[in-house]
């Protein structure tokens, strides 16, 4: 009973979506998930093509749906460790979890996602993906035309700037510690972003939505929403642990289809891709199921021609 074609492990879009085409392809297939979404404090997801504005939880749970019905497992646990085997000429995985026995499985695919790494100010992980947002490509929209900031604090905050600028023409850039160059401070000018220089020191709430932005010196610049670019932080510690080399920028590396450069290992989303939305990381999950199906097919072809050379 616990014996798989292929484990993933994840169940955000990039897994389920993995799991479904990989079930309806008829593949013995567990999604092992710890139940802890990256995007679980957003009320609505964005950019979704023929899903725009569904709640997260809401996806998660249609796929988690289809995948069950084509036969799929969902385990709700935590995988502790994966340790691979030879088995013939082929690898095969034992994957061990927190709460339940280990499964055995011939492929896996990794969809764990990443961590966002958010500056230690008071009132940000309680506004964190409600008006205290990172991706304006997911949450400008519903925020246009408001007085919006823009945290700094990371080398791409003054780019993150330009980019939220598209979305309101009121935009104050709180610096936080990022020394500005001179082109840059007359691109932001430029493009009427008023430059804040002072610390930040808390946001503000009032009434359970952000009211401003406090600054060292006492002011508090009036602002509805505020945009931050986090640090990206992959979860890939079981890719690492399986030698899965990684990138100049440390991030681990994959193919097109999300291969890594260990054996049977494919992974997908977040955590191999910082700048996958839901959408992308979903196609991604897809992308790697059928590659992985074929892969299966080319053992399955091997196994049976030397079976088949046996005498009876």
């Amino acid at each position: 009973m616990n014996e798989y074609d292929v484990v993933i492990i994840g169940g955000g879009a990039a897994g389920l979506s993995a799991a479904l085409v990989l079930t309806r392809a008829r593949r013995r297939v567990a999604v092992v998930d710890a139940a802890e979404p990256r995007n679980a404090p957003a009320a609505h997801m964005h950019g979704f093509l023929g899903s725009d504005g569904l709640p997260p939880a809401e996806l998660l749970a249609a796929g988690r749906a289809e995948v069950s019905g084509y036969g799929g497992h969902l385990i709700s646990d935590t995988v502790t460790g994966i340790e691979p085997s030879a088995h013939g000429d082929y690898r095969r995985f034992t994957v061990s979890r927190a709460e339940g026995p280990p499964l055995q499985s011939r492929r896996l695919l990794v969809a764990t996602g990443l961590r966002d790494d958010v500056p230690d100010i008071p009132g940000i992980p309680e506004r964190w993906g409600r008006d205290l947002l990172h991706c304006p490509y997911c949450h400008g929209h519903e925020v246009r035309d408001q007085p919006l900031g823009v945290l700094g604090g990371t080398p791409e905050a003054v780019t993150h700037a330009q980019l939220v600028r598209q979305w309101s023409d009121d935009i104050v850039f709180f610096t936080h510690g990022v020394a500005l160059t001179g082109d840059q401070r007359r691109q932001l000018a430029a493009r009427h972003i008023r430059v804040e220089d002072a610390a930040v020191t808390r946001l503000v709430v009032e009434g359970d939505r952000l009211t401003g932005v406090e600054l060292e010196t006492g002011q508090i610049v009036p602002r509805t929403a505020v945009f931050v670019r986090p640090r990206f932080v992959p979860r890939d510690g079981l890719l690492t642990g399986l030698g899965c080399a990684t990138d100049d920028n440390g991030w681990v590396r994959v193919d097109a289809t999300g291969h890594t450069t260990a054996p049977g290992v494919w992974a997908a989303g977040n955590a191999v891709n910082p700048r996958a939305q839901v959408i992308t990381a979903a196609g991604e999950g897809s992308a790697a199921a059928i590659a992985l199906n074929h892969d299966l097919i080319q053992e399955d072809i091997a196994l049976a021609v030397a079976a088949a050379r046996v005498p009876h």
